[in-house]
């Protein structure tokens, strides 16, 4: 027998998450606290291992359900880490996504291994399982980076939304000010956006028109 196939390494293969909201001023994501070994009681991104015969996108999607009670949501894969020593289990190979929902209450977790889930600021996180906080870092870095050139905050929001609510999430994203004049001169004329009709007259601030993406995938600007 070739005994040539047993020199190479057999990962096992995972899908991680990094689920971002707004809210309160301040991109959030959701962490899960781990109810077993390796890193039991540590606060760490859902994820979990590739079923046989299943897609990346479907494992995504069945973690996020399974481990957040988040059923739809955008999701893009975001990168592969695969350190030699990033799972004291084993060699574990992980293929990463980032979701954008807008905020909402969570269903409880249906998996024995996730004992709890909350909502942490993005940029300021706990000491975070396995190689995680990296993970997260590399998320931040690039929703910032897709927020400067894209329309990918409609992930963020609900279907009608007013333009100051648009600026803020950018605003919170990029962690920075924005113009408002600039802002809304910029935003409309990327053709992105159109009037619902109908106008937002609740709570204490002034009336002002709703607006709605045309559509709810990414598109870049010039």
């Amino acid at each position: 027998m070739n005994n040539t196939y047993y020199a190479y390494e057999m990962p096992g293969v995972t899908v991680d998450l990094v689920l971002f909201t707004v809210n309160q001023d301040q991109l959030q994501v959701l962490l899960t606290r781990r109810a077993e070994e390796p890193f039991a009681g540590q606060w760490a991104l859902p994820g979990g291992f590739l079923l046989k015969g299943e897609s990346l996108e479907d494992a995504a999607r069945r973690v996020m359900h399974d481990k957040t009670g988040v059923v739809d949501a955008y999701l893009e894969q975001l990168y592969t880490f695969g350190e030699p020593d990033r799972d004291p289990r084993n060699r574990i190979v992980t293929i990463t996504y980032f979701a954008l929902i807008p905020w909402q209450k969570l269903s409880r977790p249906g998996s024995r291994k996730v004992s709890e889930v909350s909502w942490f600021e993005a940029v300021r996180p706990p000491n975070l399982a396995f190689d995680h906080n990296r993970i997260l870092g590399y998320a931040v870095n690039r929703l910032r980076a897709k927020a400067g050139y894209s329309n990918i905050a409609f992930g963020l929001l609900p279907e009608a939304f007013r333009l100051t609510e648009l600026q803020r999430i950018y605003e919170v994203i990029l962690e920075q000010p924005l113009d408002k004049r600039n802002f809304r001169k910029r935003i409309l004329a990327t053709g992105w956006l159109t009037e619902t009709g109908a106008i937002d007259d609740s709570g204490a601030h002034r009336p002002a028109r709703l607006y709605r993406f045309i559509k709810r995938d990414v598109e870049f600007s010039d």
